[in-house]
């Protein structure tokens, strides 16, 4: 099995240069200008993928996140989020790699086969980086207006909490 998946890229790629080539295609032109396009995206979402990220070291770094999760912990016995996954359910919409790391810290200190660690873990696999996936997908094409995409997508994540704290307690108990 480890030999089919090392062996499938280089396959792949060696299909569709072969494809190119049949097609009478300039594969080396091609190549340039894709790489080309990325960087013009790259170059268009900077800014924003900066803004995000400063801001979610200086809500970490002010104690910001914790007057959040703290505001929200009554949020947390209405809904059945466990108080102790909110800080991972107030990064996630913001950070991937805030949430992952908060993620890590809930595996490390209540276990991966706990209730917490399930919730966490069903959490980080049902659940999108709204801000981060906003910032890329919209910013790449100028899109300045979001309309009711954030609204409708903050719906979904909570929504996705919720289901991962009561689907865990369906199956595995609390």
């Amino acid at each position: 099995m480890k030999v089919l998946g090392a062996v499938v890229l280089p396959v792949v790629i060696v299909l569709i240069i072969g494809a190119g080539l049949l097609r009478g295609v300039k594969i080396f032109d091609c190549f340039l200008e894709g790489a080309k396009e990325g960087l013009i995206t790259v170059k268009n979402i900077l800014p924003s993928i900066v803004g995000l990220v400063v801001a979610v070291g200086m809500l970490k770094a002010s104690g910001g996140l914790d007057i959040i999760v703290k505001f929200l912990s009554p949020l947390s016995g209405i809904t059945g989020i466990p108080e102790e996954i909110m800080p991972l359910a107030v990064l996630n919409p913001i950070s991937g790699g805030g949430a992952l790391s908060m993620y890590e810290l809930i595996l490390k200190d209540y276990g991966a086969d706990s209730y917490l660690g399930r919730v966490a873990s069903v959490m980080m696999g049902a659940t999108e980086t709204t801000f981060y996936a906003i910032t890329v997908y919209y910013g790449s094409v100028g899109i300045k207006k979001t309309r009711h995409t954030t609204l409708a997508a903050l719906i979904a994540d909570f929504t996705s909490f919720v289901a991962s704290a009561w689907t865990v307690r369906l199956f595995f108990g609390s």
